[in-house]
């Protein structure tokens, strides 16, 4: 029982930071979310300290996963998804919908009708990103093009373009986002018989 629980703690260093990682925080950015200093954040990801109950509550509700998630504890058998909706900047509201750590991860967002005159501020990092609209319209800039995604219509790309998502002045959008590292792409059947 000892060894197991060391390794679990062990493993939540790397885990704290590829979670950081993938999220293209700063330890300065995660620090003043959580109120956790950098240097801490840096030994708790070095593993060269244990995270308390009091650092993972404040580290798992910012990275929208659950404590069992942080510290891989074993699966309980209950297929499903706590779907907690994480608050995001001007009125945006983003729902994991997958659980594991790694691979491609699945989420829905709501972002709020965008105000007049906003201006796109586009970003980018590894990875790839496919995303379908469920309700209302989309605006998607990539690079030079600015486009409306309706209902229905989806897209992919590398996010080391240059991107940036939005509502138009329309309305609220919903949107589901597939999102994965470098390398790692959303393939989707588009018929029983299509090899995707």
């Amino acid at each position: 029982m000892g060894r197991d629980l060391d390794r679990t703690l062990d493993a939540v260093g790397p885990r704290l930071r590829r979670l950081r990682q993938r999220r293209d925080v700063t330890l300065a950015e995660l620090a003043e979310r959580t109120g956790i200093s950098s240097s801490t954040l840096s030994r708790l990801e070095s593993g060269l300290r244990r995270p308390t109950l009091e650092q993972l509550l404040p580290l798992a509700r910012v990275h929208g996963v659950t404590i069992d998630e942080l510290v891989d504890a074993p699966p309980t058998g209950d297929p499903r998804i706590n779907m907690r909706p994480i608050a995001g900047d001007s009125g945006s509201v983003v729902l994991p919908l997958s659980r594991r750590p790694g691979g491609i991860q699945a989420y829905k967002f709501v972002r709020p009708a965008a105000r007049p005159g906003t201006v796109p501020q586009p970003r980018t990092h590894e990875g790839f990103d496919w995303v379908y609209v469920l309700d209302g319209r989309l605006r998607l800039v990539l690079g030079d093009q600015d486009m409306v995604l309706e209902p229905g219509e989806a897209a992919e790309f590398d996010t080391r373009t240059p991107h940036w998502f939005g509502a138009t002045e329309d309305g609220p959008v919903e949107y589901l986002s597939l999102i994965g590292k470098q390398g790692e792409r959303a393939h989707v059947r588009t018929s029983p018989g299509d090899p995707g």
